[in-house]
């Protein structure tokens, strides 16, 4: 009874000191009366007592007698990595970006996210390098504007009415990169404790960029044609979400193309439960043709349409967008002033719009989708040999969303193959309910190299 006990009176400290650990609890703040806390924790009054007279003890809270007990002192640094319960790195979103990251020349990343360097439009961004030589010297020297270049977003908003959206290019405003949208988007809509749908599968640096929110991440199950309607409808009442994130078109990691229906319904749930979609179109470049857009069909009333070139154009010179309705576009420029103190960078906007413009981008693009699509079949082909199958086949991009043989672990595989030089994505790190245990996310362009499949069939292979 004893050791039960002192058992439970851990899991209340530490559920306290998670409290301040995620922001949730601030210096100065009131803990919950004793009996309130019992009751949260299902134990025993003279447990919390207990509790928090230990803490008191550490000098981690302090009594106010016939007030309670409060939060005392500095709160500890925000640790991303800690703000939940601890995860196996290998499945950890910070862990495979890191790895992906800061892997050398002689790594080979087929869980990587981003097309090898000589895929990339080369030859035109040189050409737009050597235009810029010759720019004004405030093109060279200034700071951005608080949207960002004009002559680009007049570009992107010819882009959008092609598509149907109708959106002059005040209603866009370039941002440092797509991550960094979001992050100004989430600044805007979302509070501590907020809760926020994603897919399941998803991006994994949307769970990282909304855990350093504090948010409650709800995940609801992808399909080959969408989110799980059904279930996202539950989410939508259980949870009362501010926010879902999505890919609608080529879902990373999936690679599956939203259906029109799925759409409609999403758009018509979102609606009901007043919740605001960002859609992320980063990899529309890669679609042989366009597939239903949630931005298109809701016309940036209840959607935030949001991309970036760091895909198609280059990773290294960073520049993203987001477009939405004017009053929203408005307070996020003030939150972009804030805390980026205006605009992308003037080289970087400058360098975006000349090779955007440039007679070879198309044609290099037209290039690259049939290149993919070869590669995404004869890919397809050698993962199979060794007993990996993809869930689907895209219509386009460079993900294949692969299932192991049965009984094989993902994050044992990618730690055997990060032993032998070679990084993967195993499928947690990309699911926030963890059912994605047996499921791999490959690049296609990242997986010319022989030694890549070698790799790969001995860490099946030594995990089983």
């Amino acid at each position: 009874m004893t050791s039960r006990i002192g058992t439970r009176t851990m899991e209340v400290m530490d559920a306290i000191r998670q409290r301040m650990a995620d922001r949730r609890l601030s210096p100065g703040d009131r803990l919950p009366s004793i009996r309130r806390f019992a009751s949260t924790m299902g134990v025993s009054p003279s447990t919390v007592v207990e509790a928090f007279d230990r803490l008191a003890a550490e000098g981690v809270i302090r009594s106010r007698p016939g007030s309670g007990f409060y939060v005392s002192g500095a709160l500890p640094p925000l640790a991303l990595a800690e703000a939940e319960p601890r995860r196996d790195r290998a499945i950890d979103p910070f862990w495979v970006s890191r790895q992906s990251l800061d892997a050398g020349a002689e790594m080979l990343k087929p869980g990587c996210g981003w097309l090898p360097a000589d895929w990339m439009p080369n030859a035109a961004l040189r050409r737009a390098i050597r235009r810029l030589a010759h720019a004004d010297d405030a093109v060279l020297a200034d700071y951005g504007s608080t949207r960002g270049s004009l002559a680009l977003r007049r570009l992107l908003a010819r882009q959008f009415a092609e598509e149907g959206i109708a959106a002059g290019p005040d209603q866009i405003l370039l941002t440092g990169s797509g991550t960094q949208a979001i992050d100004l988007i989430c600044r805007f809509l979302l509070r501590s404790g907020d809760a926020v749908l994603v897919d399941d599968p998803c991006y994994f640096n949307f769970q990282a960029l909304l855990r350093a929110h504090q948010v409650r991440i709800v995940g609801v199950p992808y399909t080959p044609h969408g989110p799980d309607t059904a279930l996202f409808a539950e989410a939508l009442a259980e949870h009362r979400p501010r926010l879902y994130i999505t890919n609608s078109a080529l879902h990373n990691p999936t690679g599956a193309t939203m259906a029109p229906q799925t759409a409609h319904r999403l758009l018509k749930a979102a609606a009901a439960h007043d919740v605001t979609i960002v859609e992320d179109d980063i990899f529309a470049g890669f679609e042989p043709d366009p597939s239903p857009r949630l931005a298109v069909l809701d016309g940036l009333t209840q959607v935030i349409r949001i991309g970036s070139f760091s895909k198609t154009l280059s990773a290294s010179v960073r520049c993203g967008y987001l477009a939405a309705r004017p009053d929203w576009v408005e307070a996020l420029v003030d939150l972009q002033v804030a805390t980026n103190f205006g605009g992308p960078s003037p080289v970087a906007a400058e360098l975006v719009f000349a090779t955007l413009g440039d007679a070879g981008y198309r044609k290099h693009l037209d290039g690259l989708r049939r290149r993919l699509t070869r590669a995404r079949r004869e890919t397809a082909d050698r993962l199979a040999a060794i007993g990996l199958h993809p869930w689907l086949m895209p219509r386009g991009g460079f993900y294949l969303w692969c299932s192991l043989p049965d009984g094989r672990d993902a994050a044992d595989a990618a730690r055997a193959a990060l032993d032998e030089g070679v990084v993967l994505a195993p499928g947690n790190v990309f699911s926030v309910n963890q059912s994605a245990a047996g499921c791999l996310r490959f690049n296609v362009a990242q997986m010319n190299d022989p030694r890549v499949f070698e790799v790969l069939k001995r860490a099946v292979a030594a995990e089983g």
